[in-house]
């Protein structure tokens, strides 16, 4: 009796090969430099891909492994897609070098704490937040989504924090922002959308050497938001700008909605030449909180090379659907000298540029949120 062959090993290598392209494609998207949200979201699950991609092919290889062209084609698409993903996420991982250097015995007349957290707006565990400050005691504290609840429920930061700047808002783009150190210079500007404010300011060192500060919280590229990306990569990129002309040392953070890894934040890294911490270090994925397979590290802090890194921490959760995050830098003269300072091509500068100049008034601001959004 002849035997009869089970269809399923073909069936299964035919979806698999179904799920490797639809990978692939993903993959590909971002490559498209167009600011509509459909091509900008997929520059998010770089390591999701990456992670899914692998496991697809380990099963097409084990339980059918290439026996045509087409299959030989596929696990050549296939490797080299992981190739250029693992390319991307290599920075990032202890294995790449670091940016900023570590220093072990900062001068603590020179060195600053930092704690940043979105907290979602309609998160009410403020005690959480408030156990997390007393146990880590940063310098500075920087909130957002925080509207007046938030601001009310804070108030009592203001006893170790005298020196504030308080922009609660109802459209979840409040920002709380409270500092052992003097700040002077302060500004609340709106550089680009109506209700979506940024603040700028000095920060004064124990030591009284002053440095920039920038706290941003740009809206994101997705439908419930923005459908496109112009307004968050003009911010992004305008306080570059500011960065780069600043004659001081330079701290820019915040939630800025874009991965480490995208187009517009490497491009914001090479035109303002500010460092990130994280390199060489890991993802530290700050969002999503309440799903571990969805996490992209969202909430960012960037240093010019004047600062070196004394301890970095994503910190646990408070509630919100991102993680707080602390960072200890250390201010050192000599530093810039230690430390490799990204630069940008004149194609990479003219592409900020026209960035920067991109029309965004017929995008009007969004004066109320969707609270599932991120």
């Amino acid at each position: 009796m002849p035997v009869v062959q089970s269809s399923s090993p073909v069936t299964i290598s035919t979806v698999l090969q179904v799920l490797g392209g639809v990978m692939i494609v993903f993959s590909l998207i971002p490559l498209i430099r167009h600011d509509n949200w459909i091509f900008r979201v997929f520059e998010y699950p770089r390591a999701q891909k990456f992670l899914l991609l692998l496991v697809v092919l380990v099963l097409f290889l084990t339980l059918r492994g290439p026996r045509s062209t087409w299959d030989w084609v596929f696990v050549g698409l296939a490797t080299a897609n992981l190739g250029y993903l693992f390319y991307q996420l290599f920075p990032y991982t202890s294995l790449a070098k670091v940016q900023v250097l570590r220093t072990r015995s900062p001068a603590s007349e020179r060195s600053i704490r930092l704690m940043i957290c979105n907290v979602y707006q309609y998160n009410r565990k403020a005690d959480r937040l408030l156990r997390l400050v007393q146990r880590y005691e940063p310098d500075l504290v920087l909130l957002a989504e925080t509207d007046r609840w938030w601001a009310t429920q804070t108030r009592s930061l203001e006893a170790g924090y005298p020196h504030c700047e308080l922009v609660p808002l109802e459209n979840t783009y409040g920002m709380l922002l409270y500092s052992r150190l003097e700040l002077r210079d302060t500004e609340v500007k709106y550089l680009v959308e109506e209700g979506i404010p940024s603040i700028h300011t000095k920060v004064l060192l124990p030591s009284g050497e002053p440095i920039q500060l920038f706290c941003l919280h740009p809206t994101p590229p997705v439908p419930q938001e923005n459908p496109r990306s112009t307004e968050r990569d003009k911010e992004i990129l305008m306080v570059g700008k500011m960065a780069k002309a600043s004659p001081i040392p330079v701290i820019v953070a915040g939630d800025l909605n874009d991965v480490a890894w995208s187009y517009t934040t490497d491009l914001f890294q090479k035109t303002s030449g500010l460092l990130d911490p994280r390199r060489g270090r890991g993802f530290f994925n700050t969002f999503h909180a309440w799903y571990p397979w969805l996490r992209f590290p969202l909430d960012h802090v960037f240093c010019s090379t004047d600062f070196k890194l004394v301890r970095i921490e994503r910190m646990p959760p408070c509630g919100s659907d991102h993680f707080p995050m602390f960072i200890h830098l250390a201010y050192d003269p000599q530093a810039p000298l230690q430390q490799e300072e990204p630069t940008a091509t004149a194609e990479e500068r003219a592409v900020a540029e026209e960035k920067i100049a991109a029309d965004t008034d017929d995008e009007p601001a969004q004066p109320e949120r969707n609270p599932a959004g991120t």
